[in-house]
């Protein structure tokens, strides 16, 4: 009887050994699968009673702030950097989140643009897909180099600043030398007027060289061969007629005025009379008095000293004063056909001009 009771202890003790052994085998055959979901389940019981937090935002601020993963983030470096950035309040939080719902092994390196209106879980997971965000730029007509800069600052959204864009766009800047020869752009001249107007979708990790590049890129596939070639058959280049189409830019409110405003000025230049554009005078005061394009006088036809100033100097000034749209462009390389000399702004504030081949019709326009 003896034998058989140590006979029943034996393989009893055998067979808890062997089924201990054949769940050991089964935990690692599963890879951790079953503690995984454990944790999981723990988890999930954890956060149930805080949907609330889940859910809240940060505030109430819906400007877009930029946030950048770096490559090899954990879940806890993010969760951090976020809470730096006043996008959550609880890192442990996000971090629980991000383990339940797998987002820790899927978050992406990347720039994003986030905001205190969103919350922990939409914020966990737009941080998975750094494809979705760009940055949105419309650049405007008839706007200058510096104002373009100040756009950038305002944006506030890219990696560099409104300076250090202009480093690679002002005087003195290396310009691509295919772009330079192909618009026979001046030595140590800027690239003002061939930042292209448009609207602009761009990569978030974009430089102020990428930028630039973008934006001369634009400019020649809107441009094109042709219109190049037609002005160069008229002994005009790239550049000259960029800086005349600034100035129609800068002159007309309406689109439709492009082509007889081009006509008044290719006129003057055909019979070497000076072009006495206003704009020339505002770009050459650079900012001094306060705003780019501050109004003028009478008086500072004569007394501005720049060489952009066309009431004091004969024929187009040393390059474009702005960024002319594709109308204004097209208009300097195909006036309308007039006999027109002088334009001024018609008196019923349509903004609309009124235009005269002499001098006495000019002044009998005057309201």
């Amino acid at each position: 009887m003896r034998r058989v009771t140590q006979g029943c202890l034996f393989l009893g003790i055998f067979l808890a050994i062997l089924a201990i052994g054949l769940l050991a085998a089964l935990l690692l055959a599963a890879d951790g699968q079953l503690y995984d979901k454990a944790q999981a389940v723990l988890l999930r019981l954890q956060l149930s009673n805080r949907t609330s937090e889940l859910n809240a935002p940060f505030g109430s601020d819906a400007n877009p702030i930029r946030f950048q993963i770096p490559l090899g983030s954990s879940a806890g470096a993010i969760a951090t950097a976020l809470a730096e950035a006043g996008l959550i309040r609880d890192v442990s939080l996000f971090v629980d989140y991000a383990r339940l719902e797998g987002y820790d092994r899927r978050f992406e390196a990347g720039v994003y643009f986030l905001n205190q209106r969103q919350s922990i879980r939409q914020i966990a997971e737009i941080l998975i897909d750094s494809s979705k965000s760009f940055i949105p730029l419309r650049t405007l007509e008839g706007a200058r180099i510096e104002e373009l800069a100040e756009l950038i600052d305002r944006n506030g959204l890219f990696g560099f600043s409104g300076a250090d864009f202009l480093l690679m766009v002002d005087e003195g800047a290396l310009i691509p030398p295919d772009f330079a020869a192909w618009a026979n752009i001046p030595p140590g001249a800027s690239l003002e007027g061939f930042m292209f107007p448009d609207t602009y979708q761009l990569p978030p990790d974009i430089s102020a060289e990428g930028l630039r590049d973008l934006l001369l890129r634009m400019f020649q596939d809107r441009i094109g061969n042709d219109l190049r070639e037609k002005a160069m058959a008229q002994n005009l280049t790239p550049h000259q007629v960029v800086t005349l189409a600034s100035i129609i830019e800068r002159e007309a409110v309406w689109r439709d005025e492009h082509p007889m405003i081009a006509s008044v000025y290719r006129n003057r230049l055909d019979i070497g009379m000076k072009l006495e554009a206003d704009p020339t005078v505002q770009y050459g005061i650079q900012g001094a008095r306060g705003s780019w394009w501050p109004p003028i006088t009478r008086a500072d036809y004569y007394d501005v000293q720049s060489p952009y100033n066309t009431y004091l100097y004969g024929g187009l000034p040393p390059g474009p004063i702005a960024s002319p749209g594709l109308s204004a462009i097209q208009a300097a390389v195909n006036p309308a056909e007039s006999g027109f000399y002088f334009f001024r702004a018609a008196c019923d504030n349509s903004h609309y001009h009124n235009f005269a081949v002499t001098f006495e019709e000019h002044v009998a326009n005057a309201c």
